[in-house]
């Protein structure tokens, strides 16, 4: 799915870092070289509402995202350990609104690891939150503040360019 004007290579990319009270999300666009900041945000859904009610929310709120920037594509994390089971599971369907959200409307999902993301953003795949978040708005010259969900969706964005940007440097020396 690509946007009117953009050309072939212009890649809009859709991170999100799924959550059932705020899902954090960010969209960069680039020509397989540079990211450039278009959006992000957070979406947020009442902790005093039951599960479901929420993830209608997470899941109505990102397809309105997706028609609004129609990203090529859409990165989110890897399934990781949580706190809990119960943190895990409730992370679990939220994850699954994501996953919903990107089959429905037709474009390709990635996944990366926590650990993925820090190397390829920071360089470093142990580094804490508060360097992602700074390095993310050095790499996308983003003034101001950034909600911390919102910058893991930006870091998502950002390794799966990387990732593109490395795959088409080994191709091109296999040549």
């Amino acid at each position: 799915m690509n946007s009117p004007g953009k050309s072939k290579h212009e890649l809009t990319i859709l991170g999100i870092d799924p959550g059932s009270i705020f899902c954090g999300y960010g969209v960069i666009s680039g020509d397989r070289k540079d990211g450039r900041y278009i959006a992000s945000g957070r979406i947020s859904a009442p902790a005093s509402k039951p599960l479901h009610y929420r993830l209608r929310i997470v899941y109505e709120s990102l397809t309105d995202i997706i028609r609004t920037y129609a990203p090529t594509d859409i990165v989110v994390e890897d399934i990781f350990f949580a706190k809990s089971a119960k943190a895990a599971l409730q992370l679990g369907h939220a994850r699954g609104m994501v996953l919903l959200a990107a089959a429905s409307e037709g474009i390709d999902l990635h996944e990366f690891s926590a650990l993925q993301v820090k190397k390829a953003v920071v360089g470093y795949g142990r580094a804490e939150k508060s360097q992602v978040q700074e390095m993310v708005k050095m790499i996308l010259h983003i003034k101001g503040e950034l909600y911390p969900d919102s910058a893991d969706a930006l870091a998502l964005a950002l390794c799966y360019l990387n990732t593109i940007k490395f795959n088409n440097a080994v191709l091109s020396a296999k040549r």
